[in-house]
């Protein structure tokens, strides 16, 4: 199996030699920490040029430093995905630095978990306007960029979803319905962009480790208009539900995450559009 591994790896090589994005520009929301980071690291190590954007500005520039050090190029842009002026103000750096636009990765997003009928109206809408609305925003933004008739370069959206969205969970009514919608208006894109090139894709993440699974008691939190939002997990509810739902009986790491991003940016998904990604280890089958 090892030496099959470097052989299709060495097949990969001679193909894509600079990498399987090089030349193509990206922006990742959500970029500076967790799967965000990862995917924003290898799409760099890959040959793009990526947009880093984040909430927190100082933790987005962190990771341009980061891959500039490693020779690759990369712009920082702070701002909140659902501000009315998000995406024009994104894609405005982008199209004044890089000339172009290739990929979006809208990943963007945290949990404000409540059961359903303790669930106030302010905690559905913001997990719908910063997981649905802020997306189609900011694509809707892009389209001067994207739909363009005759452009063969490689062009993709991809969305995240998660097993929430495809299977519902107990205590996310806000979460599952968000993640939900993603699905469904990845595969709208798909069907209005397809024939000008542009691939529309989902992935949707099972558990994976980030500030969003680990315990609640570490004390992670976002601020959301003017609230502090805990982050994370309950330790007595992530005990118990573990990794033994997951048939491989692990979480996922970022960089695991961000390969499946990574997989469907790249030609090797050309042929690849409409498709929900499920990366879960199994989980959910």
């Amino acid at each position: 199996m090892a030496d099959r591994l470097k052989q299709v790896s060495g097949h990969l090589t001679n193909t894509y030699g600079r990498g399987l994005l090089v030349g193509e520009v990206a922006i990742i929301t959500g970029a500076a920490q967790g799967i965000g980071r990862s995917a924003a690291l290898l799409f760099a190590k890959e040959g793009a040029k990526v947009v880093v954007t984040d909430l927190d500005e100082k933790k987005a520039q962190a990771v341009v430093d980061e891959i500039k050090a490693a020779g690759g190029d990369a712009l920082a842009v702070g701002g909140d995905v659902s501000a009315d002026d998000f995406p024009q103000k994104v894609l405005d750096a982008t199209i004044k630095k890089y000339g172009k636009l290739n990929h979006i990765v809208n990943n963007a997003g945290f949990t404000y978990d409540r059961m359903l009928h303790t669930t106030p109206d302010d905690a559905f809408d913001v997990i719908i306007k910063v997981h649905v609305r802020a997306p189609f925003r900011l694509v809707r933004a892009a389209a001067p960029y994207m739909r363009i008739k005759g452009n063969t370069e490689n062009r993709s959206i991809i969305n995240v979803s998660s097993v929430s969205g495809l299977h519902g969970s107990v205590g996310q009514i806000n979460y599952a319905a968000a993640k939900s919608g993603v699905v469904g208006m990845t595969k709208t894109i798909c069907k209005e962009w397809g024939l000008f090139g542009v691939r529309a894709n989902t992935v949707a993440f099972g558990y994976v480790q980030t500030r969003l699974t680990q315990a609640k008691e570490d004390g992670a939190s976002i601020e959301i208009d003017g609230k502090k939002v805990a982050l994370g997990i309950p330790k007595a509810q992530n005990a118990a539900s573990g990794t033994s739902a997951i048939p491989l009986g692990r979480a996922a790491s970022p960089d695991e995450a961000a390969g499946a991003m990574l997989f469907l940016a790249s030609p090797l998904a050309s042929y690849v559009s409409g498709h929900t990604l499920e990366v879960t280890g199994g989980q959910g089958i």
